[in-house]
């Protein structure tokens, strides 16, 4: 399966979330990730989500059969390096 991860949280986990998710998908922009995963390694990822989260943090994961049903456009300067995660 092909997945979109997207997160909003606080500012204090942001670091324990981006280094979460590059473990499992592909980083896109700030806080968007996509990938192929498998569906064991998907649920593996949402443990660790929410061994992580706390009640204001909201997270949406996109799941697509595969990336052929993904249709994208991307509009706008695509950011060339990552924001520096301490």
């Amino acid at each position: 399966m092909y997945v979109i991860l997207v997160y909003d949280v606080e500012e204090s986990r942001v670091t324990k979330f981006f280094n979460l998710c590059k473990k499992y998908l592909l980083w896109k922009q700030r806080s968007v990730f996509e990938g192929k995963i498998s569906e064991d390694k998907l649920k593996k990822l949402i443990e660790e989500i929410n061994e992580i989260r706390n009640k204001e943090d909201y997270v949406v994961i996109y799941i697509l059969p595969n990336k052929n049903n993904l249709k994208a456009i991307e509009i706008g300067k695509k950011e060339l390096d990552p924001f520096i995660i301490s």
